[in-house]
């Protein structure tokens, strides 16, 4: 059925080798006045990197080194978003935390221990975030005291899905600016984790 059709020549892959990533073109010279969705990462144009909950501290941190972020998505086998992990989870002092509390090794910790679970995690609606100006997220940010802040969009079907992120580093970078809001503890236990240290 094909013979008419040529057939193209292939080579191993080579060691080390990586895949391409879809790029998103963000605006460069963007101001507190520019729309919100100017600075946000697009997973209709970007992937969102993820994790599963059984993957260790160290290999996380070096997929957010490799792949230039600084929070992953912790999914299920399902693709369901159970949880959150930053960089300064992974960095921070909670790791010796859980460490006290039940022992063991650092090499033993898993996302699924220290990450922020999907239950706590606050999420900005995608059609505010499309009124919304740059300075509002800066200000959103800011106030919650954190460097991130998830996009989420109401489907058709009355599903919701995560649709985009904001990132402090990426709002800085586009702004030509350090913006890195302090983070702030969410619960009792983690303001009575910071009193006690």
């Amino acid at each position: 059925m094909f013979d008419q059709y040529n057939a193209l020549s292939q080579a191993p892959l080579t060691a080390g080798i990586s895949y391409q990533r879809p790029p998103q073109d963000l605006p460069s010279n963007v101001t507190a006045d520019s729309p919100a969705t100017d600075v946000m990462t697009d997973f209709r144009r970007v992937a969102a990197m993820t994790m599963g909950p059984c993957a260790t501290l160290d290999a996380a941190n070096q997929r957010m080194i490799s792949t230039g972020v600084r929070m992953l998505l912790v999914t299920d086998q399902y693709n369901a978003v159970i949880g959150i992990i930053t960089a300064t989870d992974i960095l921070s002092e909670k790791p010796m935390r859980y460490l006290q509390e039940v022992g063991g090794r650092r090499e033993d910790i898993l996302l699924r221990d220290i990450m922020t679970p999907q239950e706590n995690i606050e999420a900005l609606d995608l059609q505010q975030v499309e009124r919304a100006t740059v300075g509002d997220i800066a200000r959103t940010l800011m106030r919650a005291g954190r460097q991130h802040a998830l996009v989420v969009e109401r489907m058709a079907d009355g599903g919701s899905a995560i649709r985009g992120i904001f990132s402090s580093k990426q709002i800085g970078r586009q702004l030509d600016m350090h913006f890195e809001p302090t983070e702030i503890a969410t619960s009792f236990a983690e303001v009575e984790a910071a009193l006690a240290s």
